[in-house]
């Protein structure tokens, strides 16, 4: 169930395909390197990068990516307004801001001009290019240090009787992760912080998606914060859950 207040994308389909993405940075060596690195280890193809944002239209009217991923500072327009162009044009590619800006009010700003996705330019590189393709495929992403805004922005969206039975299915393993996870934490970080592998944090991240019936990470900090505030005596998911 998505939170109140924001429309969450439909599930992230894998057909199997090469996914087509278009870059706008005014910046040329930030849009060479992500180019490299989406098509050198990401396994993506980018149709098109520019520094223009006048030349964002006719680039995906030619290419029709699946993605378009645009700076949000740029001299010459910035994401937003390429992105209120585009709509008004009746061009509905996916968009995706790749920022250095982690202010709560321009991610408020981008959720609400119906971005696919938010991420931080100080991202670790495989983070960023596992994020552009869960976005390509129509997950909504927000990067990790910017998850507990979102889910401060968003808290209040569910029932208190619904959060309690849903958070009342999951493990104590579980529970633990979910409080790791609204605090913005990535895989990699929950992995080092609990002492398991990556690959453990990935299967009991799904674990809670499935058990919460959410599609994405970033609901379940939402959801994570809403029961932190509901939960009066205590900041803590550790608590448990009387069934």
């Amino acid at each position: 169930m998505a939170p109140q207040g924001l429309a969450m994308p439909e599930a992230p389909v894998d057909d199997g395909r090469m996914l087509t993405i278009v870059l706008v940075d005014d910046h040329s060596l930030c849009r060479n390197g992500l180019t490299d690195l989406l098509q050198q280890r990401g396994g993506m193809r980018v149709a098109a990068s520019t520094g223009d944002a006048a030349k964002v239209p006719g680039l995906l009217r030619e290419h029709q990516p699946d993605l378009v991923v645009l700076d949000l500072r740029m001299p010459l327009g910035d994401g937003l307004s390429v992105l209120r162009q585009i709509r008004a044009e009746g061009i509905d590619t996916p968009v995706l801001i790749l920022t250095m800006s982690d202010a709560q009010d321009d991610l408020a700003a981008a959720l609400h001009a119906g971005v696919r996705g938010y991420l931080l330019k100080d991202m670790e590189p495989e983070d960023v290019i596992a994020s552009i393709g869960r976005a390509a495929r129509g997950e909504l992403v927000v990067a990790p240090a910017l998850t507990l805004k979102l889910a401060q922005m968003l808290q209040g969206g569910r029932p208190g009787q619904e959060r309690q039975d849903l958070l009342a299915s999951l493990t104590e393993r579980e529970r633990e992760i979910l409080e790791h996870l609204a605090h913005g934490e990535s895989n990699k970080t929950i992995a080092r912080a609990l002492d398991i592998s990556h690959d453990t944090v990935k299967l009991h991240v799904r674990h809670i998606l499935t058990k919460l019936n959410l599609s994405s990470r970033v609901e379940a900090a939402v959801l994570a914060v809403e029961q932190r505030g509901a939960s009066a005596g205590s900041d803590s998911l550790l608590r448990r859950t009387p069934r």
